[in-house]
């Protein structure tokens, strides 16, 4: 039994939405809250597309979004959307009839931006074709392309104008009786950001999507979404998540699970936890943490690891984890295997060992998961 349960003083409890499908993915309800990213590849480049879109798979993605700016991009999109291995968003902006080529095409949804889609009669028939082919749609509403006429009501970005071009477009939505929707409120801002959602949350029962738009590079973009996602997480608002960042869209994937992870919200793969070290560590803590999380990236069996480079927080932290790896003196340390201690081994063999403990551990509860759901 891994070590890395949810105690109740850390539960969560989320918001109750309706629940959608994007393609075969649920989201929204009970269902697990799901990690996307957003390919940066030209989408005609259909081979670079699909690689792309297979490493972001790989790293955890649920739902992966293309954007489909012209005519060559739509007809791409048909083949891209057979080979992927998760489900496949359609972004559509400006032109409506992309968003009805893309669900010909077989996106399982389309993103539309409210503020750049067209007028009524347009949107209807991105509904139609959205029905017509089993398609979900997000209203993206996004605080860098409001309506006009919204802008000169508040006179600019705020989170009042995001949620009402929102539920502008949920009237319209469900005046034409679609009801497979999602919502976003993003803003590169993080104050506007987390007020729209949290107004948001409190109008409407459709599943809501998750991100700061535009939130910067790899360092400066994850401590943005960090803040903005983890907070609106934490008061239980989301349902889907996209963490933006100028960055290999991978890296979106592994951060937002990080995120997730955080927050007790999702479990997959290895959660290592490690000390910053100091002048008592008895190897080198980061060099052996960045050797372990590449060598572990395979691993997707949820399970924790702690790496600690002596014994004032070592043993303790050893204590709640599945493995762990404690510095000690004369070049050696103590591992520890379910929070009790094991045996020692040297540093030059540690990180070797500690893959093959890893490994085995996440075989033993792989194992154990599948008998229980035998049962």
């Amino acid at each position: 039994m891994s070590l890395n349960h949810i105690r109740p003083w850390r539960n969560i409890y989320r918001r109750k939405s309706r629940q959608i499908m994007v393609g075969n993915v649920p989201v929204g309800g009970d269902a697990p809250i799901t990690v996307q990213t957003m390919t940066n590849t030209l989408t005609t480049d259909i081979k670079g597309t699909i690689a792309q879109i297979q490493r972001s798979a790989d790293a955890g993605a649920d739902i992966v979004r293309v954007s489909v700016p012209d005519e060559d991009s739509a007809r791409a999109l048909k083949e891209i959307v057979r080979e992927s291995p998760v489900p496949i968003v359609a972004d559509i902006h400006f032109h409506y009839r992309r968003g009805i080529e893309a669900a010909e095409a077989g996106a399982a949804c389309l993103r539309i931006n409210p503020g750049n889609i067209g007028d009524e009669r347009r949107v209807r028939e991105v509904i139609k074709a959205a029905r017509d082919h089993n398609c979900s749609i997000r209203i993206g509403v996004n605080a860098g392309s409001l309506e006009k006429h919204l802008l000169e009501k508040y006179g600019e970005p705020t989170p009042d104008a995001m949620v009402e071009s929102g539920l502008d477009h949920i009237k319209l939505l469900q005046d034409n009786d679609f009801h497979e929707f999602k919502i976003s409120c993003k803003a590169s801002d993080v104050f506007m950001a987390a007020a729209a959602y949290q107004k948001l949350a409190d109008i409407t029962d459709a599943p809501i999507h998750l991100g700061i738009t535009e939130a910067g590079g790899l360092t400066s973009g994850t401590i943005k979404s960090a803040i903005g996602l983890g907070n609106l997480l934490w008061m239980g608002i989301g349902d889907t998540i996209r963490v933006s960042l100028s960055a290999d869209p991978i890296e979106e994937v592994k951060v937002g699970y990080e995120i997730l992870k955080s927050l007790g919200l999702r479990h997959r793969g290895v959660n290592i936890i490690s000390c910053p070290s100091c002048a008592r560590q008895g190897f080198d803590v980061i060099k052996t943490v960045e050797a372990l999380e590449k060598r572990l990236e395979h691993i997707k069996t949820p399970m924790s690891l702690s790496i600690i480079g002596c014994v004032v927080n070592g043993p303790g932290e050893a204590l709640m984890t599945d493995v762990g790896f404690t510095g000690g003196g004369n070049g050696a340390g103590m591992v520890y295997l379910a929070g009790k201690q094991s045996h020692k081994i040297t540093n030059d063999q540690m990180v070797n060992h500690i893959v093959e403990q890893v490994e085995r551990k996440a075989a033993e509860l792989a194992a154990q998961e599948t008998e229980a759901l035998g049962k």
